[in-house]
């Protein structure tokens, strides 16, 4: 069965639910690294997302956030939105270029992901997504491509 099984929504739902509502329902993510590693998703839609990703449990030896932590909360929002953008009864989404800049470290508390859709067309997306401290300030900057495959 197609990933997008989980998802349990209808293209309507995706129509007309807010933000948050969206959100609460893509919560749960059963046997997904999103869920291993503690991604909360507060807002999701086609166009934007934002999410919550603990520091605890997603370090690096020297104490920071691991890079590869926030390079794997940058392609869960952004095969999420992609997914959002798709009839997921006849297509899914596949992230197939990741390019991420991290500018600052994160040591404790948790960082928040902001994906924006920036490019939509029949076979491929492309978001952008910025990651901010707990203090707001920018610790990563990523690119992140998906391909759209029939299903």
């Amino acid at each position: 069965m197609p990933e997008a099984a989980i998802f349990h929504l209808t293209p309507e739902d995706i129509a007309t639910l807010s933000p948050t509502d969206l959100a609460a329902r893509l919560a749960h993510r059963p046997g997904t690294l999103g869920e291993r590693m503690g991604i909360m998703l507060l807002e999701a839609g086609p166009e934007r997302l934002v999410a919550t990703l603990p520091v605890e449990g997603n370090r690096q030896p020297a104490g920071r956030l691991h890079g590869g932590a926030s390079a794997a909360l940058a392609e869960e929002l952004a095969s999420i939105g992609s997914w959002l953008n798709l009839d997921i009864r006849r297509e899914v989404a596949v992230g197939v270029d990741l390019n991420i800049t991290h500018v600052r470290g994160a040591t404790g508390g948790e960082v928040r992901g902001v994906a924006e859709r920036v490019y939509r067309g029949r076979s491929v997306l492309v978001w952008t997504v910025s990651i901010f401290n707990e203090h707001g300030k920018l610790t990563s900057t990523a690119r992140c491509t998906c391909n759209v495959v029939r299903v």
